[in-house]
């Protein structure tokens, strides 16, 4: 294959999967560090691929409706059952987050424990195919984050707990099954946590980051023969570290302990 079937073929649909899922995620990040849930979307990815993988192990068709139904399900069970823990016991929300990974992750396990490829499945769940992603999976996630912005933007302050964890699970359920649970947990996390503490032009410095996280790290693992996920997810945290050293110098945007 020459380079440059390489570059438009491959490269370009997996960076834009990178920039939806950027466009979608730090907006979402910002809100999980605030509430102090980092681990939410471990959990709820984890939950979304187990049922993705149940609907497998039942003998429904790879990537059919079928299965985004079982997916969607499966984040929106685990996401209202995470309202419901929120609600009853705020002051232990983080643990019984790290507890319902552990059952999803566990869980996930037991489903592929009878499967001669199950190895393979879990890669893919953790790791994600970003170089493989098709025009149409991109049409399809593309639509979904459309709408999980258009809430946001529009209706965050009116969404409530309930509504919050499930714009959050229809994100992770889609993301999780294009980039992998890796590259989502980095890209909601990482940019936010790097931009904490700018006090104003935060969103577009954090977006700014995850962007060319996922460039420099999608090039560098071509370049150097590479698992792309691993690559863009260390990738983004150098750049995170950069952009960090320079908003705590107020080289870039405005931060409280400049202005303190």
């Amino acid at each position: 294959m020459s380079a440059g079937a390489i570059d438009f073929t491959i490269l370009l649909p997996a960076f834009a999967a990178g920039l939806l899922v950027t466009l979608t995620h730090v907006p979402l990040g910002t809100q999980v560090l605030a509430r102090g849930i980092v681990f939410i979307d471990l959990a709820i990815a984890q939950i979304a691929g187990c049922g993705v993988l149940l609907a497998d192990r039942v003998g429904f068709e790879a990537e059919g409706v079928a299965v985004q139904i079982a997916a969607l399900a499966a984040a929106l069970a685990g996401a209202l059952l995470l309202t419901l823990t929120e609600r009853r016991w705020p002051d232990v929300q983080e643990a019984v987050i790290g507890v319902v990974f552990v059952l999803a992750a566990t869980g996930g396990v037991l489903l592929l424990a009878s499967n001669v490829h199950g190895s393979e499945h879990l890669r893919d769940l953790l790791v994600g195919q970003i170089l493989w992603v098709r025009p149409q999976q991109l049409a399809w996630a593309a639509a979904v984050y459309a709408g999980v912005l258009a809430a946001w933007f529009g209706f965050r302050h009116r969404l409530g707990r309930t509504g919050f964890y499930v714009v959050f699970a229809c994100a992770v359920t889609v993301s999780v099954q294009l980039v992998g649970l890796y590259l989502v947990f980095a890209t909601l996390i990482v940019p936010p946590l790097a931009t904490r503490a700018m006090t104003r032009g935060r969103l577009p410095a954090a977006w700014a980051i995850g962007v060319t996280g996922y460039a420099l790290g999608l090039a560098g693992s071509a370049a150097l023969d590479l698992p792309s996920g691993p690559a863009i997810v260390w990738t983004l945290v150098a750049v995170a570290l950069a952009a960090g050293a320079l908003i705590g110098r107020g080289i870039i945007g405005a931060s409280t302990e400049a202005s303190a």
